[in-house]
């Protein structure tokens, strides 16, 4: 147990309980963040298109790879502020796009076409709550994380 380990070496005593709640937190965020991966990588070959610019389905493939990097560090080293970080800002960029483009008609911005869809499908529910929880979830880590910090001798 990682968290373990490192309070110990800062003089600071972790009650099982309070290692227990933080491996769930960092569990939940991997959670979270993972289904967005799954959601975007699975819906990825849609968004594909014949063309010049960045398809959404290009678009759809980073976010999949770096929330899947995000829920690995949150198994890795979710004791770390820089792990929470990332995954809030993954989480949250996530939310922020799909909203934008769920109500705002932002049209074709440089190499990027118009991405603009003003309709909800199970998978596109499914990855903005995945995503707000993960936010969330990755919100009170990061707090959590630099709390812990904080406390270092």
């Amino acid at each position: 147990m990682q968290a373990d380990h490192a309070a110990a070496a800062r003089g600071v005593r972790l009650t099982a309980w309070t290692v227990a709640a933080l491996w769930a937190l960092r569990l939940l965020t991997a959670a979270g963040l993972a289904v967005d991966a799954y959601v975007h990588a699975d819906l990825a070959p849609t968004y594909d298109f014949g063309g010049s610019g960045i398809s959404q389905g290009q678009l759809f493939r980073v976010e999949a790879a770096a929330a899947a990097l995000a829920a690995l560090l949150m198994i890795g080293f979710g004791t770390r502020r820089l792990a929470w970080a990332y995954a809030l800002l993954v989480a949250a960029g996530g939310v922020g796009a799909v909203l934008l483009y769920r109500y705002v008609d932002v049209g074709a911005f440089g190499p990027l076409r118009n991405m603009y869809e003003p309709i909800w499908y199970p998978e596109k529910t499914l990855s903005l709550v995945a995503e707000a929880a993960a936010a969330v979830l990755a919100v009170v880590g990061l707090l959590l994380a630099h709390r812990q910090h904080r406390k270092t001798p």
